[in-house]
């Protein structure tokens, strides 16, 4: 009788042993995937760490050192992850060694908890006794470690999820480092408390109370760093935003100055046009007809010049567009305008003239690396709904941002990619929005806002 529960209790250590690392195999894609573009692939991650631990917890020893063990689970789990989303390696390195690190972390503080356990359940006579009581304590105490152990690493990695908030963005190296100092502290308290304990101690149950409580302090450290850090780039991106609406509002003047410019243009030819009037008259009765031409003409092209080229029915966009196709036309870029701006509506010019200048400056920026650049605009309206339609010449690919629908940019520089942030903004004032799409070698950006 002993002997087969002794038998069964060797074959359900197994059993739970693997059942453990099935766990971690899940709470590490659990961790990994809202970071990655890819999210269908992510359990892959989860496969590869639970394959590679179970693998060497069956195959004759490889590494004498568990830690060295599940330090080659990580590798295969980082391998695994690279291959399916080929980009932001340091996030990947930061994901993987903080995994590694709460996972001994936890591990340690739900070990002490299961030896308060098993000395308050295991440890009695009348226990001891009776092979088959022994027995279903056991199972029963290492189902409650597993879901111990499952629910802390859970609750933890759900904090982190929630403090970074920036999941999408490039990790630098500074980064990275600042990030991974509280890990690296606790693990390395982690290795010096274990070493203190196997020079064999007496060990006391106070003594226990007080590391678990520690390592407890040090993933709380490990989610606060994480936690400032986010913070500290959330307020960077909201210092950012304000500099660029700071920007827009020096545009909008910069706008205004030329509206009243043009204003004074056209006030000047209206002050002089009873005097070309007059000289158009006494040139027909005199019957210089040919002179009467060429000063028509001259009047056509100084009142085009005046009044631009480019008429969409409100004069703040007239300069947007117009100053839009002065530079295309500097880059040899071709400019077409087909947009007309919604009279007889609320929608305000200022909304409209961010939705412009963000749209065709980001396009200009693409057209301009294409070997026949070309930017059009257009607008319609469908019932209550007003479209502005922004395509430019686009020959590249797009990687996409699943959480915010909107392409990812590989450039770093400050107030790079905002611009269809802003745009999306303003549409959301007018309960509108954007939609972007690949067709015939264009990117067209297509903005929606509601007029009613």
């Amino acid at each position: 009788m002993g002997s087969d529960v002794e038998a069964l209790g060797e074959a359900s250590i197994q059993l739970f042993v693997i059942v453990r690392l099935l766990i971690l195999g899940y709470c590490i894609f659990y961790f990994a995937r809202p970071f990655l573009l890819n999210k269908k692939k992510a359990f892959w991650i989860g496969i590869a760490y639970s394959a590679a631990m179970i693998s060497l917890y069956f195959i004759p020893p490889v590494f004498d050192d568990g830690f060295a063990a599940y330090g080659a689970g990580l590798l295969a789990a980082l391998f695994v992850m690279c291959r399916i989303d080929r980009r932001n390696y340091r996030q990947k390195i930061f994901i993987t060694v903080t995994f590694g690190i709460l996972r001994w972390l936890i591990l340690s503080i739900n070990n002490i908890f299961y030896n308060v356990f098993y000395w308050w359940v295991l440890d009695r006579e009348e226990i001891e006794l009776y092979p088959w009581r022994n027995f279903v304590a056991f199972i029963l105490l290492c189902i409650l470690d597993c879901v111990l152990e499952y629910t802390l690493m859970m609750l933890v990695i759900r904090c982190i999820q929630k403090a970074y908030l920036y999941k999408r963005q490039e990790m630098s190296t500074k980064e990275l480092l600042m990030l991974l100092i509280p890990s690296v502290a606790g693990i390395t308290q982690y290795w010096l408390m274990r070493s203190y304990k196997s020079r064999g101690q007496k060990e006391f149950q106070i003594y226990d109370g007080l590391v678990a409580v520690h390592y407890i302090i040090l993933v709380l450290v490990i989610v606060v760093v994480i936690w400032l850090f986010q913070n500290i780039r959330a307020r960077q991106e909201e210092k950012l935003q304000n500099e660029l609406f700071a920007a827009q509002i020096e545009s909008m003047k910069h706008h205004i100055g030329q509206v009243e410019a043009l204003y004074r243009d056209i006030r000047g030819i209206r002050h002089d046009m009873t005097n070309h009037i007059l000289t158009l008259e006494r040139l027909c009765e005199g019957n210089a007809l040919e002179e009467a031409k060429v000063y028509v003409s001259d009047l056509k092209r100084e009142l085009s010049e005046a009044a631009g080229e480019i008429r969409s029915g409100n004069p703040v966009t007239d300069v947007i567009l117009q100053e839009q196709k002065r530079e295309a036309e500097r880059k040899n870029i071709t400019f077409h305008s087909d947009f007309h701006y919604p009279m007889g509506t609320k929608m305000n010019a200022f909304d409209i003239s961010v939705i412009l200048n963000n749209a065709l400056q980001n396009a200009m920026e693409h057209a301009e690396h294409e070997k026949e650049g070309s930017v059009s605009i257009r607008s319609y309206r469908s019932g209550n709904a007003y479209m502005i339609e922004i395509c430019n010449s686009f020959s590249g690919d797009l990687q996409w941002d699943t959480e915010s629908g909107l392409p990812l940019t590989s450039k770093r520089s400050a107030g790079h990619g905002c611009g269809l942030v802003n745009i999306r903004k303003a549409a959301g004032k007018y309960f509108g929005d954007i939609d972007i799409a690949l067709k015939d070698g264009k990117f067209c950006l297509s903005v929606m806002l509601m007029l009613e």
